[in-house]
């Protein structure tokens, strides 16, 4: 399964880095360019042949600088705590451990299972990835909510296939919202499966 992309709810709209990062890319790509041009000039003056190709000059064009500018943001700017903090986008990147509890109707606990969520996470894309003993899961939408008071929660669909084997389990669709703690060391949240299973439940995260 691939990464895919997520909606931020509450923190910087997207559009806006891409601007801010197109700023950045034409400002740079334009003073790399005066000082190849003065580099020439000064050869020149000491008689040294230098001659600037279009080829050369389209490898520092704005375009070019603005796509190494954002692969730098998407990969690892963004996750640095500071900025993270300013624009209002958590690294959940990681393993964490899962206890969950499938429940009753009433309320009360049907039975206890656990699991390893890896969460692997980008600028602008996100997977999330639930093994437990008898299953796997990946989702495949999600949003990612920064609420003032509560903090930050998770919200993904996702897709269960059941281990070869485990012939009691089917293919089945779920829901799950996770709230992160303000540390983003743990979380706590709540299950719903259908179109296959009709289970809901508890899930409790601790990061590894």
């Amino acid at each position: 399964m691939q990464k895919h992309e997520y909606s931020l709810l509450g923190g910087i709209n997207r559009a806006k880095i891409g601007r801010y990062l197109s700023i950045v890319a034409a400002v740079i790509s334009a003073t790399i360019v005066f000082m190849l041009l003065a580099a020439v000039n000064l050869a020149q003056q000491f008689g040294i042949p230098a001659n600037l190709t279009p080829a050369v000059l389209s490898l520092v064009g704005a375009g070019t600088v603005f796509s190494v500018l954002y692969w730098l943001f998407d990969r690892y700017v963004w996750r640095w705590s500071y900025l993270g903090d300013l624009l209002k986008v958590p690294d959940l990147r990681g393993n964490w451990q899962c206890i969950g509890q499938t429940l009753n109707a009433d309320g009360s606990q049907s039975y206890a299972w656990d699991g390893t969520v890896t969460i692997v996470q980008s600028w602008d894309r996100l997977r999330v990835r639930l093994k437990t003993k008898q299953s796997g899961s990946n989702s495949i939408a999600a949003a990612i909510i920064y609420d003032e008071a509560d903090g930050y929660q998770l919200l993904y669909n996702y897709r269960n296939d059941p281990f070869i084997g485990e012939t009691e389990l089917k293919s089945h669709l779920g829901f799950a919202s996770l709230t992160f703690s303000k540390d983003k060391k743990s979380a706590n949240g709540e299950y719903f499966n259908g179109h296959g299973r009709f289970t809901f439940g508890t899930m409790i995260l601790t990061r590894i």
